[in-house]
């Protein structure tokens, strides 16, 4: 009887340890019940280097990938010579209230060099001549009843309504039917915006053409207009990024003709499919700033399955194992695929079962969107996709390989046919001709030679746990566990549309899991950093070039790094900080013939860092000051005295030389400010943006400590010391505001995106309840008057200032509007990428960190526990969540108030834990756990 009880009580423990196995395994998986129909659905793997979006179709799936140094661009000078000697001037004229005179002359004199432009006048001439193109499609009669047909408008651009990834020249034509009423009447053709350049006619003659950003409404002359059938024709020009006609970008106004003096409500709308051919898919060369990551490639698998019923279907994402899977059953055949980005191989793996033998049969194929790339054959298991960046030094070479257990495998026209396999598996490898951002002398073929030679003699089985055992060296350093969920059961887009409306913490949890997945999956020792959509891009002319946004967005791609325990990820930016301040150095000397290195607001693959774009958002100075922070706070974090003596602080120091050099004194004031400079992308070019003085100051402030830490550089602290003291301090304003601008001057009905005056109060410190509560409330009085919707890299920047501020609530209902449905604003698509909209991925990392900061806090010399907590999140448990100070932490909670901590301390030294009103601080040593109670008393 005994045995049979022990017997029992072992069965229910084991069955108890498999639900919460299982438990786990869900709160850590994003699934759905059918297959991507776009982009931002399919899901993303990566092992630093190279990405990839499945789509997991059933007849047909699709894999886009990436591989991150296939860029636009080449190495070449990015500074303007000579630009310093307007720096003067500029500053002159801005201290005379001048503003607009000096963008003028600093978008003159003072932005950096472009890229060699191609003839554009020659390929206008011959697209205007027709080449191209057959008759004239401006003439009512010309005959397009074989041209396809396109959704108009698309503010977003025609690469949103089908035509992905196209630039030049394309004809769209329409009918309007005319009332007899309009005979002899002017009208109004309103297109609003068309992207670049048209030429716009009705019944052959020409009404209008545009070649600048502006509005189109084009008079249409009463003599051109009849009873009846009209034809519309435009010819639009595309020279980069999106084309099309736009329309406008609030959808509810409609593009149309209708009378002069009147209005389209009383008119005929031209919102409808239209007409088009594409004339010409090369224009010339267009003169960038900077470079743009490009997509690699498209991997395609059709299989035969016919149209038989589908059943249990299912992709998932496991971000325990960062394995994406999908499975279906048809014909009482279920098959699966897994498939996941193999870092110790270098390669994509992609591996397909079924239950029953001999029934894997599909056939591969290789593409790409560049139009310059071919593919051929190899041997009868492998075939090489070659592609070209179109004006741009770099290229590339993927290689797929396919192994079956059984079947036949054959290459017939460059596609690998698989027939009556039992199992197949297909190893993706890519490369470029990139070695660094001075050097792009490699071979493309060589990173495939040596990924699919590590492969042989490695079972599929080996492989998987090489990937499994590699990725959660870095992913089982933290867990969080916010309580279940009865939501957990839904598949993860139906639970992002009701987690605004429900309690559900558990996807919160989930959240941060994923923004930790990302980075993992994004940013490896030795790669590139995460840029501005990760490492996964599909488009030719992706927004903002998917490069490196440096005034807030690649930062913020860090934030999860230190305090979510993936530390080491750091590495590739550090290294991008190192080529900067390289570049930087001569930035600084050309624009303000100043010592150390300066970072404007974006750089790329080629380490650009002069100022970019226009001149009222694009010389922003501080970008080395904000990097230089993320090396110090690594210090913190890990107490490593050998990384700050050799990598960070010399980094550090530069960046400081160049701001003593660069401070002026203020005229009015007397104070040390930074000019000309920006407060990020709002109120122009000013001189003394709030953001830069607390960037410069917590900058000299870090240099002195991290100087008397390394006993080095007395004279050096010594002048610093004094500087900072001048520095312009933090205002608050007539409104009770923190003033953004050295001026009293907010607009409190000003909802931009950035915040970035309350830079001090996160990610920095210049401003904390500690040190001065007035400045606090100033700061969160600024927050309260930009409102709390945003897009959605900015929800995430306000739900870590709400932390901040202390007000859990507050910081929750961002979370529920940063993981709401991406439908035509900020939120979150359907694969939980973060939505500006369009995508960016720094969100994603914010948002993740800023759950963190909700829980423990660091930057003011003490561990705060549970700062911030939210009443939706009243019970949990974390471990691995790293501190200031080189602790590594455990907590627990219940009903909203600590039950249980655990500190590690990584570095020894002085613990001060506060937790509500309660305070304990005690020595540690190097290894060893503290355990505390609720009421932080030592066990």
């Amino acid at each position: 009887m005994r045995f049979a009880i022990r017997k029992y009580v072992l069965v229910i423990c084991s069955l108890w340890l498999t639900f919460q196995a299982n438990a786990q395994d869900r709160n850590q998986l994003l699934w759905y019940n059918k297959p991507a129909e776009k982009w931002t659905d399919a899901l993303p793997i990566g092992n630093g280097r190279l990405g990839a979006m499945i789509f997991g179709g059933v007849n047909h799936d699709h894999v886009q990938f990436n591989e991150e140094t296939l860029w636009t661009g080449k190495p070449r000078n990015y500074n303007k010579k000579g630009a310093s000697r307007y720096l003067a001037e500029i500053r002159k004229l801005l201290a005379e209230g001048k503003q607009k005179e000096a963008e003028t002359l600093a978008q003159a004199e003072f932005m950096g060099v472009e890229s060699e432009a191609g003839n554009k006048a020659a390929w206008v001439e011959e697209m205007k001549a027709g080449k191209g193109i057959q008759g004239n499609p401006a003439l009512p009669g010309f005959d397009d009843q074989n041209w396809k047909e396109l959704a108009v408008p698309s503010y977003e651009g025609w690469e949103t309504v089908g035509l992905l990834n196209l630039d030049g020249a394309l004809w769209f034509r329409t009918s309007i039917d005319v009332p007899e009423s309009w005979v002899g009447k002017e009208l109004t053709l309103d297109l609003n915006k068309i992207f670049d350049e048209d030429f716009t006619y009705v019944n052959g003659e020409l009404v209008g053409h545009t070649d600048k950003p502006d509005a189109r409404k084009y008079t249409v002359p009463a003599k051109l207009i009849k009873a009846g059938i009209n034809t519309i024709a435009i010819q639009v020009f595309n020279y980069a990024d999106r084309g099309g006609i736009g329309g406008y970008k609030d959808t509810t106004k409609p593009i149309g003709i209708y009378p002069a003096g009147s209005n389209v409500g009383q008119g005929i709308s031209l919102v409808k499919t239209w007409k088009y051919k594409i004339q010409n898919a090369s224009p010339p060369a267009t003169p960038q700033y900077q470079a743009s990551y490009q997509p690699f490639g498209d991997l395609d698998l059709n299989f035969h399955h016919g149209k038989a019923a589908v059943s249990n279907y299912k992709r998932s994402l496991d971000l325990t194992t960062a394995i994406s899977k999908t499975s279906y059953t048809v014909n009482d055949v279920h098959f699966e695929r897994s498939y996941f980005a193999s870092q110790p191989n270098q390669a994509i793996v992609v591996h397909l079962t079924s239950d029953t033998k001999r029934s894997v049969s599909f056939e591969a194929s290789f593409s790409s969107v560049h139009p310059q790339s071919s593919v051929r054959m190899l041997d009868q298991h492998t075939i090489a996709l070659k592609v070209q960046v179109k004006d741009g030094a770099l290229k590339g070479e993927s290689r797929l390989m396919i192994i079956t257990r059984n079947g036949n495998v054959k290459v017939v026209g460059n596609k690998i046919m698989i027939s009556k396999a039992d199992e197949a598996t297909l190893f993706l490898t890519a490369g470029t001709n990139f070695i660094n951002a001075d050097d792009v002398s490699g071979k493309p073929e060589q990173a495939s030679i040596m990924a699919l030679k590590s492969l042989k003699g490695k079972s599929y089985e080996t492989l998987k746990q090489n990937h499994i055992r590699e990725y959660q060296s870095y992913y089982n350093r933290f867990k969080v566990d916010f309580g279940p969920s009865a939501n957990e059961k839904l598949p993860t887009d139906e639970r992002l549309i009701r987690f605004a409306n429900s309690s559900d913490p558990a996807f919160a949890a989930l959240y941060m899991q994923y923004g930790r997945y990302l980075l993992i999956s994004s940013s490896r020792p030795g790669t590139q950093p995460a840029n501005l959509q990760g490492i996964w891009n599909d488009l030719l002319s992706p927004p903002w070039g998917s490069k490196y946004t440096t005034n807030i967005n690649l930062e913020m791609n860090y934030w999860p790094a230190e305090n979510l325990n993936l530390t080491d990820l750091n590495e590739p930016l550090f290294q991008k900080i190192k080529g900067l301040a390289k570049n930087g150095a001569k930035t600084a000397k050309d624009y303000y013939n100043a010592r150390g290195w300066v970072l404007h607001h974006n750089t790329d693959l080629w380490n650009g860092t002069a100022p970019i774009n226009a001149s009222n958002h694009g010389i922003w100075v501080t970008g080395a000051g904000w990097l230089s922070e993320h090396l110090w706070e690594h210090y913190l974090f890990a107490r490593d005295e050998r990384f700050l003596r050799n990598e960070a602080y010399p980094l550090m120091k530069e960046a400081a030389l160049f701001f003593q050099d660069f401070l002026v004194k203020d005229p009015k004031t007397g104070w040390l400010i930074s000019t000309p400079s920006n407060s990020p992308e709002n109120g122009g070019l000013v001189a003394g943006p709030t953001m830069d003085h607390q960037i410069i100051r917590s900058l000299f402030k870090n240099c002195i400590d991290a100087s008397r830490l390394l006993n080095v550089d007395d004279a050096f602290r010594a002048e610093l010391e004094d500087k900072v003291k001048q520095i312009a301090p933090n205002q608050i304003g007539k409104y009770g505001q923190l003033q953004e601008w050295l001026e009293d001057k907010d607009d409190t009905a000003s909802k931009h995106r950035h915040v970035s005056h309350l830079w001090g109060v996160f990610p920095g410190n210049d401003i904390t309840w500690d040190q001065d509560t007035m400045l606090m409330n100033a700061a969160r009085k600024s927050l309260i008057y930009r409102g709390d919707e945003a897009t959605g890299w900015s929800l995430a920047w306000k739900i870590n200032f709400w932390a901040r501020f202390k007000e859990g609530d507050h910081a929750m209902k961002l979370i529920k509007m940063l993981l709401k449905p991406a439908n035509s604003g900020a939120g979150s698509y359907v694969n939980l990428f973060d939505a500006h909209p369009p995508f960016q991925i720094d969100g994603n990392f914010g948002g993740a960190a800023g759950i963190a900061e909700m829980l423990v806090q660091s930057h003011q010399g003490y561990l705060d526990i549970l700062a911030a907590l939210p009443t939706d999140i009243p019970d949990g448990k974390i471990s691995g969540l790293r501190a200031r100070g080189g602790f590594e932490l455990e907590l627990n909670w219940d009903k909203g108030r600590l039950t249980s901590l655990v500190v590690k301390s990584t570095a020894g030294g002085m613990c001060v834990v506060k937790y509500q009103d309660k305070k304990i601080e005690f020595n540690t040593k190097a290894g060893e756990r503290y355990q505390l109670n609720g009421d932080l008393r030592l066990k």
